[in-house]
């Protein structure tokens, strides 16, 4: 699927301009050009090792000094590369939960919602909220490691969504699950994706994850 792009406004557009990483003088991949609008979502397929992940290292800002970068990365119509990661607003998601052990699921989600928002009764809410909307309504005080696999993904997820971030990079996040697992998981974040009206990258080595995401699919080579 090929998204039209000439007409979008920069409000919400995660845009990649000529952007390129190196490694030792070696080029990972030929400079890329993407736009990426409101609930939207473009893949990135490729072979290990050509530069995926460390794309998305570039995005939000945590990428090794090891690496040579070039090009401009705009969010809303403004530049994010002279931010620090915390400050770009950009929720990722891994292969692994990344749930703290040490809290309950109420905690990990609360520990989501930006500080911004104060007031205990309005953040407890949200994540109320947050578990009824992963289908997890009444386990806010049970340990992440009495979750499945799928339930912990999902609580990953509604703990990025909390964070408000205004663009979302997937890092190959449904590569671990066994199909029936996958099939479910993958619908149930693109779509939040679509409800959250959140540009999105997603980095992945199955086509079907990418088809089923519905945009353009880049490769890297």
């Amino acid at each position: 699927m090929k998204l039209d792009t000439n007409n979008i406004k920069p409000e919400g557009l995660l845009e990649l301009k000529e952007v390129g990483i190196s490694i030792n003088g070696y080029k990972l991949f030929e400079k890329l050009n993407i736009k990426i609008p409101q609930g939207s979502i473009v893949s990135v397929m490729g072979p290990s090792g050509c530069g995926k992940s460390s794309l998305l290292s570039f995005i939000c800002g945590t990428i090794s000094n090891d690496f040579s970068t070039c090009g401009q990365i705009h969010l809303g119509g403004k530049t994010i590369l002279d931010k620090p990661p915390e400050e770009r607003n950009i929720g990722i998601l891994f292969q692994d939960d990344l749930l703290f052990p040490h809290m309950s699921v109420g905690e990990n989600l609360s520990f989501g919602i930006p500080s911004s928002i104060v007031g205990r009764r309005k953040r407890q809410n949200m994540v109320q909220k947050a578990l009824s909307e992963a289908g997890l309504r009444g386990m806010e005080n049970q340990d992440p490691n009495t979750l499945s696999g799928g339930q912990k993904g999902r609580i990953a997820v509604m703990r990025t969504l909390l964070s408000q971030p205004n663009a979302l990079l997937l890092d190959e996040p449904f590569s671990k699950l066994d199909l029936d697992l996958k099939i479910r998981f993958r619908s149930f974040v693109y779509r939040h994706v679509r409800k959250n009206n959140l540009p999105t990258l997603l980095v992945t080595h199955d086509p079907n994850d990418a088809e089923e995401a519905g945009g353009p699919i880049i490769q890297l080579v």
